[in-house]
């Protein structure tokens, strides 16, 4: 028996990069020798232990052997024979294809040390098109190491695009999927991910309604960069530059699916796109069994992103509907995540990255001012019932008002 460090651990610490999750790979042994030694087994697909102490992971070596479509489309071979090559030869990409014994020898059979040296992400075999579910990997790894300068090897590219054109991607499961997708919207650099599903023709598999908007214009005097896929990728960027919140870069991803629906007529003009987006983001929602939690906000900036981009022309009348269509009195954090989607969606033009957004300031003064409003005096003036409601409402309009007037006194005074 021989005991492999493997996978993420080893590619992470030759990268320099801090290793949060060790795998073992375990050569010549079977399950029972397994068990005699104390390792929990609990794999369902092919034997997977964890050690009685530390937790981790150890799995037998294997071979796959494709048997249908999909993910899940594998039957495996976890025999004492399996080789440690063998077992490293079904994975991915090189760079996740190196062991580490307990000597601190590194075993690198497929050259994924001098990939990590040229910054290549390059798949090990010609079998890597038998799991469909390599395209999203290898786009998520593309993303995650996008900061070190790595790129995607040609020839991988190419098979990737074989997957994309097979029929395979739509048999991958909406879980798998929609993990993937999670993951990537949690780096540094989530549009990276969405480039390169386009780039090998996946996207308009994985998300056909994102990959509609690229070929749509835009105002080229709101937009330089014209074109709304560009838009929608440059906005998510600007997203995972202000916030770490995965529901808000979601969102600044979908806000403006309903731009391929405008008329070619109209174009370059988007006349109520926000809405119109809103049951195109449904169903996205409903086909990838997002949480609630990205719904819920997702469809809030589609349908309120362009109110909000003129909240110092709204009536205080409109700006309380806001507050009370977005539930902001039981969700008041959900405020910072509109604006913050916002703020990301102003940000996301060609040359105005730096774009300030005092319009979120000013929404949260009008908030706080409504948000002091107490219940207490309407109830002790005789007010009952739907009345009460009403009261609350009315009073609310009062203190933004108030609040406007007052920020419009001192806007006023810096201007003279």
């Amino acid at each position: 028996m021989k005991i492999y460090l493997v996978g993420g651990a080893v590619r992470d610490s030759l990268l320099g990069l801090s290793v949060k999750d060790k795998d073992y790979l375990v050569v010549g042994a079977t399950p029972e020798e397994m068990l005699a030694l104390g390792y929990k087994q609990v794999g369902k697909d092919f034997p997977v232990f964890l050690h009685s102490k530390t937790q981790e992971e150890y799995a037998l070596a294997r071979t796959e052997r494709k048997t249908g479509s999909g993910y899940g489309g594998f039957s495996c071979d976890a025999g004492k024979g399996v080789t440690l090559e063998q077992d490293l030869q079904r994975r991915d990409l090189t760079i996740n294809a190196i062991a580490r014994d307990a000597e601190g020898k590194l075993h690198d059979p497929y050259g994924g040390v001098d990939d990590i040296a040229q910054k290549t992400l390059r798949h090990v075999s010609p079998a890597f098109v038998e799991d469909p579910l390599r395209v999203l990997r290898v786009a998520r790894f593309a993303a995650r190491f996008h900061h070190l300068g790595f790129k995607i090897a040609d020839e991988t590219l190419a098979l990737m695009r074989d997957i994309s054109h097979s029929g395979e991607l739509q048999a991958l499961t909406a879980e798998r999927v929609w993990l993937e997708i999670d993951k990537s919207l949690g780096g540094d650099d989530p549009q990276v991910f969405f480039e390169v599903l386009r780039q090998c023709d996946a996207l308009k598999i994985i998300l056909p309604e994102l990959d509609a908007l690229f070929g749509v214009p835009q105002p080229p005097q709101w937009h330089p960069e014209i074109d709304t896929g560009i838009h929608s990728l440059m906005v998510v960027q600007q997203a995972a530059l202000l916030t770490r919140d995965k529901a808000v870069r979601f969102a600044a991803l979908v806000h403006d699916l309903g731009k391929a629906l405008s008329p070619v007529a109209h174009l370059p003009k988007h006349h109520g796109h926000g809405q119109k987006g809103l049951p195109l983001i449904t169903a996205l929602c409903d086909r990838l069994r997002i949480p609630n939690e990205y719904r819920e906000l997702a469809l809030l900036v589609s349908d309120q992103h362009q109110n909000l981009h003129q909240a110092f022309l709204l009536k205080p009348e409109t700006l309380v509907k806001i507050f009370d269509k977005a539930d902001l009195w039981r969700k008041p954090a959900r405020l910072t995540q509109l604006i913050l989607a916002c703020k990301a969606d102003i940000r996301g033009r060609t040359g105005l990255e730096q774009q300030a957004y005092p319009q979120g300031d000013y929404l949260e003064a009008c908030f706080a001012a409504a948000l002091e409003v107490a219940v207490g005096p309407i109830i002790a003036a005789g007010f009952k019932g739907a009345d009460i409601k009403w009261q609350l409402h009315l009073h609310r309009v009062k203190a933004v008002a108030s609040l406007k007037a007052e920020t419009v006194e001192l806007t006023a005074a810096k201007d003279d």
